[in-house]
């Protein structure tokens, strides 16, 4: 009989931004003695991922993922929106069967549900599949291979939310608690979590 390989997926952890709201470099903020980045490079479940790519334009950031083995590019357009940021991420990762894109500011994301999304996906590689609170979509997505091409098309700030709406009826939902959802945009986000952790 012929061996059914599992399918090969990558990871994008999307760290470009240049977020103009909080003010600085978000990134380093600091979360109970973590910093932002590295609670997402901790959230990254290597053990189920067969490669994964950060792209970051901040040289700190692209130093601290060398030393989770995970591949570095440097984004030296973040101005040119989110599009740019997954167009750098896929093309290292084209022959991977799908790519989960993790944004880097979910402090409060769990490494085990980022796990149990990819079980999940792994199940029905030819499907989207997301983390949600009560059925609202939220991050990190995993997108098929076949939606690649989508994703290359994007332009500008317009994001993975794009190709997802128009393959709604291909989405698997994994319900987690709504803090693993909650984004950091302002300093008054991470002092609101400070109150959580």
């Amino acid at each position: 009989m012929e061996e059914i390989k599992a399918p090969r997926l990558g990871c994008v952890v999307m760290a470009a931004g240049n977020a103009s709201r909080f003010g600085d470099n978000k990134l380093s903020a600091q979360l109970r003695g973590r910093s932002l980045i590295l609670r997402a490079l901790e959230a990254v479940p290597t053990e189920h991922l067969d490669a994964v790519t950060v792209v970051t334009q901040y040289p700190e950031v692209m130093r601290l993922a060398k030393e989770f083995h995970f591949a570095a590019v440097c984004n030296d357009h973040p101005e040119y929106g989110i599009s740019h940021t997954i167009a750098l991420g896929l093309t290292g990762l084209r022959d991977c069967d799908g790519v989960v894109f993790l944004v880097s500011d979910q402090p409060l994301l769990r490494r085990e549900s980022v796990a149990a999304l990819i079980c999940l996906w792994k199940s029905q590689p030819e499907k989207l599949a997301a983390l949600a609170h009560g059925g609202v979509r939220g991050n990190p997505c995993v997108f098929p291979a076949r939606l690649f091409p989508e994703l290359l098309e994007l332009r500008e700030d317009l994001g993975g939310n794009a190709v997802i709406r128009r393959h709604e009826e291909d989405l698997l939902l994994l319900d987690v608690p709504a803090r693993e959802l909650q984004d950091v945009d302002t300093r008054q986000d991470m002092e609101a979590m400070l109150d959580e952790s």
